[in-house]
């Protein structure tokens, strides 16, 4: 794996770490007890946390993940650790904050630093693997057992193996410019990429069912291309409520969503025109990805597999989704983008439902390494959930709070510095193509914690926010800097501070004597 030569062998092994108890997850919820749990991590790209019936929202976009939420956990203060697919799918999968893995933009996944990470530490315990789907992480074909990637367009790989119906709709992807399309896609549910991706996952549990196994689905949606299917595209039209703010806040919001929302109107011509549209279409693509997971968990079920594997839906950001008149992501960390949806159920997960605990992506690795009975690699910084979500003791202090990241470092770069979006590659010469990542919107650093009910935000140039999230959930309302919240933004920003010290890179460790100490479940605080 990239980079594990950087820390040798006798300096982790001079390393004394207190041992993690192996997971009692293989004893829970049933299943084979003579048998380690397979772990499936069911991830979406680019879907908004608030936008399913249980946190209140109006349309039923999300049946499935609802009712495994009952049946299970789920959190409704989930974070990723960037929002932004690469830097957010590294941490995933190495437990580790962009700032250590150094992965903190699109452009820079591959100088990924870790010891281990999660198909590494499977394959060191016995268990195979597997990739279905988007990948978008410094990891290549061999560092799975399956390798079957497909991305925003259509299927990777050789195009000679698909039928005729599913290679016209990839063409169909191709086409889109990664923007949208404003009518049906063509062909059915079997040719869109989630559908095809159960399939394949389906297909590799029944030939590995005597095995554990790690598996990773994750589907490129509701990510844009905006594009779905009928009954899909046409479920919630006129029904979708409009958003809570409009292009109108933008100001409040600062420069970069100014800008970003110029840079978009230049790259997608008549986006004003087609917003709408386009959430109309973001919410039917959700839908149609929660019918395929259910579709998967219950090919599971009938695989026998359901009771020995150990579950969990998440996303790697969120999408704006209409609010400040944007889409898609790319400025600031506003709980829309940065907020993600998080159900856990199977094996090793007592029914808990709704839980206030903060918790973030970078948990899931060592959750993993638990459940699987391994140690967690040094340098991993997320916590292991296998006690609370076992139903166990756990300390609910260190779960009081969580941290978030964006930015790939540097002075902010505006307008003012280049106006030139076309040599970028933010904008697409026909106007057809926008990138919201870009040099103008993700320049800088910007770190976030989020605390209950409170949410700061604090940049490399001392700027601050601060937002009553219960009663200001667009953060429009900037509370920063006012006598009368001092004292709460004084205990957020000594938890920030914890919150960045605490996850300064701990490798590489000292070569000799020093014993290194480590909390059990890889707790920080």
């Amino acid at each position: 794996m990239t980079n594990n030569t950087l820390y040798t062998a006798a300096g982790v092994l001079a390393a004394v770490a207190v041992s993690s108890p192996a997971s009692k997850a293989a004893t829970q919820q049933g299943g084979n007890r003579d048998r380690r749990p397979n772990f499936v991590i069911i991830i979406t790209d680019q879907q908004r946390a608030d936008l399913t019936a249980r946190e209140g929202f109006p349309l039923d976009l999300t049946p499935f993940a609802d009712s495994m939420a009952a049946r299970g956990a789920w959190f409704d203060h989930a974070y990723t650790p960037c929002p932004a697919s690469g830097p957010a799918r590294v941490s995933l999968i190495t437990g580790r904050y962009p700032k250590a893995t150094g992965a903190d933009s699109n452009h820079n996944i591959e100088d990924a630093r870790y010891i281990d990470d999660l198909f590494g530490v499977a394959h060191k315990n016995g268990y195979k693997t597997a990739l279905v789907g988007k990948n978008h992480t410094y990891m290549k074909k061999g560092d799975a057992d399956f390798w079957c990637p497909y991305n925003h367009l259509g299927q990777e790989g050789a195009k000679d193996t698909l039928s005729s119906e599913n290679l016209a709709f990839d063409r169909f992807l191709g086409g889109t410019d990664f923007y949208a399309s404003f009518g049906p896609s063509p062909g059915t549910v079997r040719q869109q990429i989630p559908y095809r991706m159960v399939s394949d996952a389906l297909k590799w549990a029944e030939e590995n069912r005597d095995d554990p196994f790690v598996m990773m689905l994750s589907f490129p949606e509701p990510h844009n291309p905006y594009q779905v299917c009928e009954p899909y595209f046409s479920m919630f039209e006129g029904k979708v409520p409009p958003a809570r703010t409009d292009s109108t806040a933008l100001p409040v919001k600062g420069e970069k969503f100014v800008q970003l929302n110029r840079m978009m109107k230049l790259g997608h011509k008549g986006y004003d025109k087609n917003l709408e549209r386009l959430r109309t279409t973001y919410m039917g693509m959700i839908r149609m990805l929660d019918d395929q997971m259910r579709r998967f968990v219950s090919g599971m079920q009938d695989l026998g597999l359901y009771d020995d594997t150990m579950f969990v839906i998440i996303s790697d950001h969120g999408d704006y989704a209409g609010e400040y008149g944007l889409m898609k992501k790319g400025a600031g960390v506003p709980d829309a983008i940065t907020r993600v949806p998080m159900v856990w159920f199977g094996n090793g997960v007592e029914a808990s439902g709704r839980r206030d605990d903060h918790v973030c992506l970078t948990d899931i690795f060592p959750t993993a390494c638990e459940a699987m009975g391994a140690e967690i690699p040094l340098g991993v910084q997320g916590r292991s959930l296998t006690e609370m979500l076992g139903g166990r003791e756990y300390p609910k202090e260190e779960f009081r709070s969580v941290m978030s990241e964006a930015g790939f470092g540097g002075q902010y770069f505006t307008r003012e510095d280049s106006e030139d979006y076309i040599k970028e590659g933010a904008v697409g010469k026909k106007g057809l193509f926008f990138d919201e990542l870009n040099t103008w919107s993700q320049s800088g650093t910007i770190s976030m914690v989020r605390m209950g009910e409170w949410k700061l935000v604090f940049d490399m140039k001392g700027n601050g926010e601060l937002y009553n999230m219960d009663k200001d959930p667009s953060e429009t309302d900037n509370l920063f800097g006012k006598r009368r919240y001092s004292r709460i933004q004084d205990t957020l920003l000594q938890e920030l501070l914890k919150w960045e010290i605490a996850t300064e890179d701990p490798i590489p460790v000292p070569r000799r004597r020093y014993w290194f100490k480590r909390n059990p479940h890889n707790y920080i605080f």
